[in-house]
């Protein structure tokens, strides 16, 4: 049967027919989209959270100066994007510095081997500042919005060079939100990187302040696993225990509810929460944790399997 009517008019139950397919068509795309879940992933400018944080808290940008607890600031982060992105999934944290012939400082070793963590490498010139940050957080930024892998980043960082880093993202649909940290007098962002983005955040002193420890004066620094001054590192199932004993009295005081609230975050902590771990078990062991990042790791590994345990 011809489509057509004698009188060169389209047959009316063609175009019905072709309505109802291409409306079929349709609600099976949304259908998918609807099922897609959405995802957003944090860049982090190493060089400026250090520089802005270390100004913030202990008054200097010289990182010799203090220590930053980069595990507990990126779970920070994690934990904020979640309450910013309720219907997202975290892809992965980037976290960019600068290292020399760019070989990963122990420091930088720990940071990359935590969960959805990957640590870019720039170059660090004779006078200590990062070269090729810029370039790496442009490339990851515009690969991820070119291929949908995700739909908001979260860019922590202040250098005007980022606007091009922003504009090639949103040119492939992502949003961008720029996150700061508080500065002491005037700003630690530029400009035209602030009018660039399409949402603004700030940390202040109080977000910042468990994460910096200045360090006193002619004071080194021990890198993690290293002995403790006065005896011995404990060993990680000490440290486990430690975890689990605080998971005890935790669950004991908050109860299932607050502990039914936790859950669907493994493996990460709230920020107060992860701090009041922290806290609670240096005083148990005597001992800071700050700069013993395998300890700490096994410190809420043991304070996660208790939980589990209970439920």
């Amino acid at each position: 049967m011809s489509d057509v009517t004698p009188a060169g008019q389209p047959d009316l139950a063609s175009i019905v027919s072709g309505i109802e397919r291409t409306n079929e068509l349709l609600q099976r795309v949304l259908a998918e989209v609807a099922t897609t879940p959405s995802t957003h992933a944090i860049f982090v400018d190493a060089g400026y959270v250090y520089a802005a944080a270390g100004r913030l808290v202990a008054g200097t940008e010289d990182r010799r100066a203090f220590e930053l607890d980069a595990e507990g600031l990126i779970e920070a982060f994690i934990d904020k994007a979640r309450t910013i992105f309720p219907d997202s999934r975290l892809l992965r944290v980037y976290w960019y510095d600068g290292a020399r012939r760019r070989i990963h400082t122990s420091e930088q070793q720990g940071i990359a081997e935590l969960p959805d963590v990957k640590v870019r490498l720039g170059n660090l010139n004779a006078n200590n500042q990062q070269k090729g940050v810029d370039s790496l957080i442009r490339t990851d930024l515009e690969s991820l919005a070119r291929h949908r892998a995700i739909g908001d980043a979260a860019l922590i960082g202040g250098d005007e060079d980022l606007v091009s880093a922003v504009e090639s993202a949103q040119g492939y649909g992502a949003r961008v939100h720029l996150w700061g940290i508080e500065a002491v007098e005037g700003r630690n962002q530029a400009e035209p990187l602030l009018w660039e983005v399409d949402s603004q955040r700030t940390f202040d002193l109080d977000f910042c302040k468990p994460y910096v420890t200045r360090r006193p004066m002619g004071f080194e620094p021990y890198g993690a696993g290293d002995p403790v001054p006065g005896g011995p590192a404990p060993s990680r199932d000490d440290v486990r225990f430690v975890g689990a004993q605080i998971a005890a009295r935790w669950l004991s005081s908050r109860g299932r509810e607050s502990l039914a609230e936790l859950l669907p975050g493994h493996p990460y902590l709230p920020g107060s929460v992860d701090q009041e771990l922290l806290i609670d078990a240096e005083a148990l062991l005597r001992l800071s944790l700050r700069t013993h990042a395998d300890l700490r790791r096994a410190l809420r590994d043991g304070f996660w399997e208790h939980l589990q345990a209970q439920y």
